[in-house]
C-alpha cells in the first residue's frame, strides 16, 4: 500500500505525540476521555443487556472510559461506600439494602426506572401443565412431588433455583406452606435454563424458579404454578413468607459522589428507559447468536435510535 506524503506526516506527527506530557509533566489526557465510570454487572444476562447498551453509549457516543465489574447484588452495594462501584444497572428490590445504604449510611441514590418490570415465580414445562392440568395451583404440588425427584433433593421433590445470590423466598415458601420439597440451587442462570430446555426437548419434569425478562419465554412455553397471592408486606419477614412474589419495578442505583459528580455519565445512566422487548432482544444476541457485549450493543443501537437519543444529556 503506498502512503501520500499528508498520510505519511500525520503518522509520524501522531508518533511523536505518544507519550507526551502536560506543562505539569503529567500525562496528557487522550482526546475525548471524560473519566471512568464503574458499572457493576450482576450475574444475569439481562442486566447484562442493561450493562452493555450503557457501555457502549458511554464509551462510544460520550467519550468515557467504562470499568465493569462482575460483582453478586449484595457485593455490588458494598462498592457503593468504597468507591468501587458508581451504577447498579437492574436492581431487584432488595428494600433492605436501600435502607442501609441510601436512608442510612448516605452513600448511593435511586436514579429511577430501568423501565423493565421484574417477575419471579415457578414454572413448569407447557407440557406438564397440559398433562397435569392441575399441577399449576400450588395445593397439589405434594400430590406430584414423586415426579420431581431427583439424586439431589434427598427423597423429596426438586425445585430447581439459579445462583444462590438471587432473589429468593423459596425456601422459607416450601417450609412454611408445608410442601415435601427440597430447593436445589443450578448456580448460574445458564444451568438453570438448560434445565428447563431439557425438561422440554426431554420431556423430563421439572419444578424450577425463573424470571421476567427473559429471552427463553420468547423461544419455549413454561406454565407459571399459583402461588398464594401477593399482599402488601406479606414477604416483610423473610423467614414467615408464605405468597408469591411481587412483580418488581426494576430500578438502578448509584452513588452519592456519581449523581453529584458524574455529569453527562450519570444523566445517560438516569435517562436509560427501555422495554422488556429491548432487553430480551439483546439477551438473544448474547446468549443465543454468540455476540460480544460491544457487538450486541452496537447492533441494537444501529437499530433502535429512537429509543435510546432520549437518554443523551443535553448538548452531547
Amino acid at each position: 500500500m503506498r502512503l501520500s506524503y499528508v498520510a505519511i506526516f500525520s503518522l509520524l506527527f501522531a508518533a511523536g505525540c505518544e507519550g507526551a506530557t502536560s506543562d505539569s509533566g503529567e500525562p496528557a489526557p487522550s482526546a475525548g476521555s471524560k473519566g471512568t465510570v464503574n458499572l457493576a454487572v450482576n450475574p444475569w444476562v439481562g442486566y447484562e443487556s442493561n450493562a452493555a447498551v450503557i457501555e457502549y453509549l458511554l464509551e462510544k457516543k460520550l467519550g468515557y472510559t467504562v470499568e465493569t465489574k462482575n460483582l453478586k447484588e449484595e457485593i455490588s452495594w458494598q462498592g457503593f461506600e468504597t468507591g468501587e462501584v458508581d451504577a447498579i444497572v437492574e436492581n431487584w428490590g432488595h428494600d433492605d439494602l436501600k435502607k442501609t445504604y441510601i436512608e442510612e449510611k448516605k452513600v448511593a441514590v435511586d436514579a429511577g426506572p430501568t423501565g423493565n418490570t421484574g417477575v419471579i415465580g415457578w414454572y413448569v414445562p407447557q407440557w406438564m401443565a397440559d398433562q397435569y392440568p392441575d399441577i399449576t395451583d400450588w395445593k397439589n404440588l405434594n400430590k406430584y412431588a414423586e415426579l420431581f425427584k431427583t439424586s439431589e433433593s434427598g427423597g423429596k421433590g426438586q425445585l430447581l433455583d439459579g445462583d444462590p445470590s438471587y432473589v429468593t423466598n423459596d425456601e422459607a415458601l416450601v417450609a412454611n406452606l408445608k410442601l415435601n420439597y427440597k430447593v436445589v440451587y443450578s448456580g448460574s442462570e445458564a444451568a438453570l435454563i438448560k434445565a428447563a430446555q431439557q425438561a422440554t426437548a426431554q420431556k423430563k419434569p421439572l419444578l424450577f424458579y425463573f424470571y421476567e425478562p427473559q429471552w427463553l419465554f420468547a423461544k419455549e412455553k413454561y406454565a407459571r404454578v399459583k402461588l398464594p397471592p401477593y399482599t402488601e408486606g406479606c414477604d416483610a419477614d423473610p423467614k414467615k413468607v408464605a405468597c408469591d412474589y411481587p412483580d418488581y419495578a426494576l430500578d438502578k442505583i448509584v452513588s452519592k459522589k456519581f449523581a453529584d459528580t458524574g455529569g453527562a455519565a450519570y444523566q445517560l445512566v438516569k435517562n436509560f428507559k427501555w422495554t422488556n422487548d429491548d432487553q430480551n432482544l439483546v439477551s438473544d444476541y448474547l446468549t443465543n447468536q454468540g455476540m460480544t457485549p460491544e457487538q450486541a450493543a452496537e447492533k441494537w443501537v444501529t437499530e433502535h435510535e429512537a429509543t435510546w437519543k432520549p437518554w443523551m444529556p443535553a448538548g452531547s
